[in-house]
């Protein structure tokens, strides 16, 4: 594989600054049951990296201390680390809103049948991996079949009252392919509700459009096409100032399975730790941990910037909940 962390270092991105932090993303290992060409975290079936039952307590601990509103669990398949439903059941019983960013898929993996009943008795909001409604499109991107598994995960969701009953939040993810920034959120979110309604009889609540990262898999990709000049140029090109103040790096704090902190996913993937130092221009050069981080205020800290950044201001804005436009 191709690393692109040397070609994003010299940045002109602007400086930011983190606000109040409300939201923990966790990353519980990068075993998944699926190999996508999008995937900006590697993950895949023969990943060993996984997060332990006491680095679980340490993110528990780090959620209670720090008064966290938002668990938001992420992966490879956050559902294959065995500590998923204690940790998801320990996080509900502090009231935390917790998050599991699900490939669909791995609802009907042998082992995970009860997945879809235990995330709807504990109210946990699911978001799904759905890049298109096209068999055709979501094949080529994450493999021949999975289309039609993510169809029966999402009418096995729809069973258990995601994204009919109010209270169990069913929200959808499109990445582009090729190198696109995503069409207009709204738009493509109505089209997405009609065609999966009309074809299969599903239902769910919001699309999220998230920008495809110029990192890891997807990096490598566009090096080995001759491709990575071209989209950093579109995403530069197609910067909006506006976006900055909504990123979601300046309200979460990404967590990888070890524990240590960054300040976003991408920046967890490429091992660039959290600026947390609150100096002009600084940046800190060793991981934290998040047991070194129970002390600190990082409300004002600076957050770590390299080119990918602009993949997040493009267009109508990228996040973990979609445009920010």
């Amino acid at each position: 594989m191709k690393d692109t962390f040397d070609r994003l270092i010299e940045t002109d991105f602007p400086r930011i600054k983190r606000a109040q932090l409300e939201t923990l993303q966790v990353n519980l290992g990068y075993l998944c049951n699926q190999q996508c060409l999008h995937c900006h975290v590697d993950a895949g079936p023969r990943r060993k990296e996984i997060m332990t039952a006491e680095t679980v307590a340490d993110v528990l601990n780090f959620i209670k201390q720090k008064n966290i509103k938002t668990l938001d669990l992420t992966g490879g398949a956050p559902e294959m680390n065995p500590e998923f439903f204690s940790l998801v059941k320990q996080a509900c019983d502090l009231d935390v809103h917790v998050i599991d960013r699900c490939n669909l898929t791995v609802l009907l993996e042998k082992g995970y049948q009860d997945t879809a009943s235990f995330l709807a008795e504990n109210k946990v909001e699911v978001v799904a991996s759905m890049p298109c409604y096209l068999e055709e499109n979501v094949d080529a991107q994450r493999g021949k079949g999975v289309f039609e598994q993510s169809i029966e995960g999402l009418r096995l969701l729809n069973h258990y009252g995601y994204g009919i009953d109010e209270q169990l939040q069913l929200n959808l993810v499109y990445n582009p392919q090729g190198i696109n920034l995503p069409p207009s959120q709204g738009q493509l979110e109505h089209d997405y509700k009609k065609e999966l309604k009309q074809r299969y009889d599903i239902s769910f609540n919001q699309l999220f459009t998230i920008t495809n990262m110029p990192i890891k898999r997807f990096g490598s990709t566009l090096i080995s096409k001759g491709l990575f000049d071209e989209y950093m140029q579109l995403l530069k090109s197609s910067y909006r100032k506006d976006n900055l103040s909504s990123v979601m790096c300046r309200t979460t704090l990404s967590v990888d399975w070890q524990g240590y902190a960054y300040d976003c996913d991408f920046n967890q993937m490429l091992g660039l730790p959290a600026g947390l130092s609150a100096e002009s221009g600084s940046t800190n050069a060793s991981k934290k941990h998040i047991n070194d981080l129970l002390q600190s205020d990082l409300k004002g800290s600076d957050i770590a910037i390299m080119d990918h950044c602009y993949g997040c201001t493009a267009g109508n804005g990228s996040s973990c909940g979609g445009a920010l436009i």
